[in-house]
C-alpha cells in the first residue's frame, strides 16, 4: 500500500538543508553527471565549507582525494547531497547518522511513491530512519538546490549561478519546472535569495520551508510550485505566520483540471473539488494564485520592490488609443483592478502634457511625451491622485535606440509610496543590458497586458490582506437536536435563514388541507429518505392553485415514484408557499484537506452545470459574503436584471454568514449542509430557503 502522509504535526528546521557548514557528495564520479555538475558549482561559486566525496570503489575523484564512507572522513558531515540508487538509499543515510549526520537531500526517485511494494517498503524504511534519528531530509526525487548568498549550490545546472540574487526565495515540487521558471524570471531581474526542489517531500515539505522563510531576513517574496499540500493544517499555520509577517506567497498549483472526489449527497460535495477549496484556503490566507507560469514572472516583477496598494485603483498612463481599448478588455474579463477617473486637480496638473484633442481619462491615451521629464512630470501627477493607489506606466525597457535618462525616470519612485511599474503591450525581447536600466529606476517592467493586469490584482489582493492575523476556529457547541426538523429549521432562523411557511402531511387529503392553510399557490414535494434531490426523480410540483390541484398531483407523485422505485419508503409531503425571486445555492461541509468551507452561488436545477459559484474557509464576515457575490455572474439578477427588482442582498447575506456560523457550531454532528434553493426576494422582502438538506456525520 502508498505510504501514510506524514504524521507530524509540528515545524522542522531546514536549515542544514539550505545552509550546510560542510557538504559530502555521495556517489561521487567522474562519469556521473549530477554529482560531477554540483561539485563544479560548489568550486565555482566559491562554497566556504569542506566538499567530501564518498564512493566506496574510488580513491579520486574530479581530482580530489575520495573516502569510502562517512566514518573515513577527517570531521562529521553536516548535510549530505545523495545522489546513489534508490535502493542504497537508507543503507548509505544510516552509516552517516552514526558517523553525526544532520541532513540529507535524496535525489533518487522509486523511495514511497506509487504502488510497487519494493518502493513503498523503502519509504517506510527511510521514513522510519527519519522518526527514529530526527535526521532532516530533503526529498527524495528532488534536484536539490542553491543558497547562492551562501555560496552553496546543490542544484545540477551551472547555468543557475549566473543569475542576479535578490529577495525572492522559490520552493518547488517539481525539480525540472525549477530551473525553467528561475532561469525565465532571472532574465527578467527577479533576483532570488533561495531556490529548493523539495520532491516528494516525505519529510521536509512546503510547511516546513515556508515557516523558515517567514523569518529569514534576506527573504522577502516566497514563492512556491505546488503539486499538493501535504500537511494542510500546518502548511496553513504557516502561511498564517506569513501573512502576519508581510512576507507575500506567490503561488502556482497543479491540478485545476482534476476532479479528485465526488460526494453526491450534495451539490455541495460534488462541486468542491480540491482546487476550488484550495483557492478558497489562499484567500483565507493571502497566497497570491498565478494562472501561468508566465503570469508567475510578472507577478514576481511586481511584488519583489515590496510595496503594497491600498486598494485596487490603477492609474493608468499610456502613449495609444489601442492600448486603452485593450485595457478597457482586460480589465473587465480578469477583474481584480478598476480605472477611476482622474480628480479635477489632476487632469488640471496634466492638461498641458497632453495634445489637445485627447480627452483626459483613465486609462490615459497621452500620446508620445516629447521630453523624459514631460513622461515623469505626468506620472507622478496620475500617481498622487488621491483616488489612485498604483501607477502602471505603459513603457518598455530600453535596446538599441535612445536611452531614457534613468537618473529622470527614478524620480517617479521617489514621488510616491504607491507601487509603480512600467508595462509593454505585448511580449518583446530586450538586451541584457536593459536590466541595468530597470535596476537604476526601481521598479519593474512588465509583459503583455493580460499579465499586468493580473499581477496588479495580485497587488490589490494582498494589500488588502497583509498583516491580518487569521484567529483559530471556535470549539463547536451545538446539540444534536438541531440539526432535523422543525427544530433545525428554528436553529437556522435564529441565525437569520428563514424558511417559507410549510407543512408536512402524510396523504394526498393532508397535503391538500395544508395548503389551504398556507395560501396558494403553493409548491409540493414528496418526502423519501431515498431521494436526497427530489428535481432528479420529478418530485416537485410548483405554482399549484388549488386543493383539488394539490391532492391530484400527490397521487400522481406517490404512483411515478413507486413507479420508479416500487420499495422506497414514503415519509409524506411538503407543502410550501410559492418564492419567487433568484435561486441561489447555500452549502457548508467539511473539507478533508483545509476544514470548514462554506459555497455561495447559482442556484436550482442548473447548479453543477453552470457552476456559478465561490468558496471562502468558514468563518465569513458580512464583507466576505459581499465579495463573493461579487464575483459571481447571478450577481447581475441579484442587483436587478432588464427591469427585474433587485434582490434582497442584505438577507442574502445573513443567511450565508447564518449558515455558516450554524456549520460551524455543528461540524462535529454534521458533514455537509446545503440549500438549494435559497430564493432571494425582492429588496426588503427577505430571502427563504426553500429546500435544506443536511448529511451527518
Amino acid at each position: 500500500m502508498p505510504l501514510p502522509a506524514n504524521p507530524r504535526d509540528t515545524f522542522k528546521s531546514p536549515l542544514s538543508v539550505l545552509r550546510p557548514k560542510n557538504i559530502a557528495i555521495v556517489g561521487a564520479s567522474d562519469r556521473a553527471s549530477w554529482p560531477r555538475q554540483i561539485h563544479g558549482e560548489l568550486r565555482d561559486g566559491g562554497y566556504p565549507g569542506d566538499v567530501f566525496l564518498i564512493n566506496p570503489r574510488q580513491t579520486e575523484v574530479f581530482g580530489q582525494k575520495c573516502y569510502p564512507d562517512f566514518a573515513a572522513l577527517p570531521t562529521p558531515a553536516e548535510h549530505a547531497l545523495v545522489i546513489v540508487p534508490a535502493p542504497h538509499v537508507v543503507g548509505v543515510l544510516e552509516e552517516g547518522v552514526k558517523q553525526g549526520l544532520k541532513s540529507a537531500t535524496v535525489y533518487a526517485g522509486n523511495i514511497g511513491e506509487g504502488l510497487n511494494p519494493e518502493v513503498v517498503e523503502r519509504g517506510v524504511a527511510l521514513r522510519a530512519l527519519i522518526e527514529r534519528t530526527g535526521l532532516a531530509v530533503n526529498g527524495p526525487n528532488c534536484m536539490g538546490g542553491n543558497s547562492p548568498r551562501d555560496r552553496f549550490f546543490g542544484y545540477p545546472n551551472p547555468d543557475l549561478l549566473k543569475l542576479p540574487v535578490g529577495n525572492v526565495s522559490l520552493i518547488s515540487q517539481s525539480g525540472g519546472t525549477l530551473q525553467f521558471l528561475m532561469q525565465s524570471a532571472g532574465a527578467r531581474g527577479v533576483g532570488f535569495s533561495t531556490s529548493f526542489s523539495s520532491g516528494n517531500e516525505i519529510d521536509l515539505d512546503l510547511a516546513d520551508f515556508v515557516n523558515f522563510l517567514v523569518d529569514d531576513g534576506h527573504t522577502k517574496v516566497i514563492a512556491l510550485f505546488i503539486e499538493g499540500i501535504r500537511r494542510p493544517q500546518v502548511f496553513m499555520r504557516a502561511a498564517a505566520r506569513a501573512l502576519a509577517a508581510g512576507k507575500p506567497i506567490v503561488a502556482i498549483k497543479t491540478g485545476k483540471s482534476l476532479k479528485s472526489r465526488e460526494a453526491s449527497m450534495s451539490h455541495t460535495g460534488a462541486i468542491a473539488g480540491d482546487y476550488e477549496v484550495f483557492t478558497a484556503m489562499c484567500e483565507r490566507y493571502g497566497i497570491v494564485l498565478c494562472d501561468s507560469l508566465d503570469d508567475m514572472v510578472e507577478t514576481l516583477l511586481a511584488f519583489q520592490p515590496c510595496r503594497w496598494p491600498k486598494g485596487n485603483r490603477v492609474g493608468w498612463v499610456t502613449t495609444s488609443g489601442g492600448t486603452v481599448d485593450l485595457l478597457y478588455d482586460d480589465i473587465e474579463s480578469i477583474g481584480g483592478v478598476v480605472a477611476p477617473d482622474y480628480s479635477d486637480a489632476t487632469k488640471a496638473a496634466i492638461r498641458h502634457l497632453v495634445p489637445a484633442e485627447l480627452a483626459i481619462k483613465n486609462p490615459l491615451d497621452a500620446g508620445i511625451p516629447s521630453t523624459d521629464a514631460n513622461a515623469v512630470e505626468m506620472c507622478v501627477a496620475v500617481a498622487n491622485d488621491p483616488g489612485v493607489d498604483m501607477l502602471a506606466w505603459a513603457q518598455v525597457l530600453p535596446s538599441g535606440k535612445r536611452s531614457p535618462d534613468a537618473d529622470v525616470i527614478k524620480t517617479i519612485l521617489a514621488a510616491t509610496d504607491k507601487p509603480v511599474l512600467a508595462f509593454g503591450r505585448m511580449q518583446y525581447m530586450f538586451e541584457p543590458k536593459a536590466l541595468e536600466f530597470q535596476d537604476a529606476v526601481g521598479f519593474p517592467f512588465l509583459q503583455c497586458l493580460p499579465a499586468t493586469v493580473r499581477a496588479l490584482g495580485g497587488l490589490a489582493f494582498y494589500g488588502a490582506r497583509v498583516g491580518r492575523g487569521v484567529e483559530p476556529l471556535p470549539a463547536p457547541k451545538g446539540v444534536a437536536a438541531d440539526i432535523a426538523g422543525a427544530a433545525l429549521d428554528a436553529a437556522l432562523a435564529k441565525r437569520g435563514v428563514d424558511a417559507p411557511n410549510s407543512a408536512m402531511a402524510k396523504t394526498p387529503a393532508g397535503a391538500a388541507a395544508a395548503a389551504a392553510k398556507i395560501g396558494f399557490p403553493v409548491a409540493l414535494k414528496i418526502v423519501s429518505p431515498e431521494f436526497t434531490h427530489k428535481t432528479e426523480i420529478g418530485g416537485v410540483k410548483l405554482g399549484l392553485k388549488s386543493t383539488a390541484e394539490v391532492e391530484a398531483e400527490a397521487a400522481a407523485l406517490v404512483a411515478a415514484l413507486r413507479g420508479r422505485a416500487p420499495d422506497a419508503a414514503i415519509e409524506g409531503f411538503l407543502v410550501q408557499e410559492m418564492a419567487k425571486g433568484v435561486e441561489i445555492i447555500v452549502g457548508a461541509r467539511n473539507d478533508p484537506m483545509y476544514g470548514p468551507v462554506l459555497l455561495l452561488g447559482a442556484g436550482g436545477i442548473m447548479v453543477e452545470l453552470v457552476k456559478d459559484i465561490a468558496f471562502r474557509l468558514l468563518p465569513v464576515s458580512d464583507a466576505d459574503v459581499l465579495e463573493m457575490i461579487d464575483g459571481l455572474k447571478v450577481k447581475k439578477l441579484l442587483k436587478g436584471w432588464r427591469g427585474a427588482p433587485r434582490a434582497d442582498i442584505d438577507a442574502l447575506v445573513r443567511a450565508a454568514r447564518g449558515l455558516g456560523d450554524f456549520f460551524l457550531d455543528h461540524r462535529h454532528l454534521v458533514d455537509d449542509i446545503e440549500i438549494n434553493p435559497i430564493i432571494v426576494l425582492p429588496k426588503g422582502r427577505g430571502a427563504r430557503a426553500v429546500d435544506t438538506r443536511v448529511v451527518k456525520r
